[in-house]
């Protein structure tokens, strides 16, 4: 037995890459590698196979971060987010009977809210949540200082937030696709002509200059963003909500938040007075997010064992 045997492999299934870590108890990763996302799931169990075979007698066990409507308990996908092939795959079922370790399985969303628990921002916070933006919006509630799942474990998904009273419902109205990164950054790129309709990079750089191009567009993306917050402070009256996704590296990302959130409250004096207003912060972690929080699930369900 070597000393590797006290460290844990987390994965985080994306729907670009995944992402495979070695990390210890405390949460310290040792390193990380990745690989292409397959396209089939075919190809998804070869690549994960190839993926535990690395990792054979150096692991107690292992913790997988993923995409869509996850039974946290009975380890099965459904949906799959962006992964459709995942669709009702007993993930936690091969992994363990590949690996003959535990296996534990959760949502990304709710992957990024515990990764701010238990490390970042949500550290010392009773009543919180996490944001992800990205294609959509993800998310998680963090309810008397433990992840809240739901009847369902459906709580925190808020990309299906909806924002119109319109029947019938369309889909460009809800949260998923107002408060879309993704989207905001195909938009801001047609504006701007450029030859990447998804690039980022540049995108932002005009935003530091408040090109007057895509700034507006930019302050209704984030505007929308706000209308998710504030639906949620009114159900659920959180301390602190983190931002997170890959567009949360962007620093003048949440300083417009802040901005629109601060608009939005002054525009309606009686939400000022009757919600307290909300802290809102960046997460700490960004790409590690996942691989962290699913160890976290992992650690816990070996302790209630």
């Amino acid at each position: 037995m070597t000393e590797l045997t006290t460290h844990f492999l987390s994965i985080d299934i994306g729907g670009t890459y995944i992402k495979h870590a070695l990390i210890n108890r405390s949460g310290q990763i040792i390193f990380v590698k990745k690989e292409e996302t397959p396209k089939n799931i075919e190809e998804f169990k070869s690549c994960l196979t190839g993926i535990l075979d690395q990792y054979k007698g150096q692991v107690k066990a292992v913790a997988v971060s993923c995409p869509g409507k996850i039974d946290s308990k009975e380890g099965v996908v459904y949906h799959g987010g962006a992964l459709v092939y995942l669709h009702q795959f007993h993930l936690k079922e091969f992994i363990e009977s590949y690996m003959n370790l535990r296996c534990a399985i959760m949502n990304d969303g709710k992957s990024a809210a515990l990764a701010e628990l238990w490390l970042g921002q949500l550290k010392d916070i009773e009543n919180g949540g996490v944001m992800t933006l990205g294609t959509g919006i993800g998310g998680g509630l963090v309810l008397n200082k433990a992840l809240h799942s739901g009847s369902h474990f459906q709580a925190g998904e808020l990309s299906f937030m909806l924002l119109s009273t319109n029947v019938p419902i369309s889909l460009e109205t809800v949260a998923g696709a107002k408060g879309s990164a993704v989207n905001f950054i195909r938009q801001a790129s047609s504006l701007l002509n450029l030859d990447n309709p998804l690039d980022g990079k540049k995108v932002f750089e005009e935003l530091e200059k408040k090109n007057e191009l895509i700034y507006p567009l930019f302050e209704e993306f984030c505007r929308n963003v706000v209308i998710v917050i504030m639906n949620v402070q009114s159900v659920v009256d959180l301390q602190r909500i983190a931002i997170g996704g890959g567009i949360s590296a962007q620093p003048i990302l949440v300083e417009e938040i802040k901005q629109q959130y601060q608009q939005l409250l002054a525009s309606a004096p009686v939400l000022e007075t009757m919600l307290t207003p909300v802290e809102i912060v960046p997460c700490h972690f960004k790409n590690e997010a996942g691989l962290l929080g699913a160890l976290y699930h992992l650690l816990e369900e070996l302790e209630e064992n």
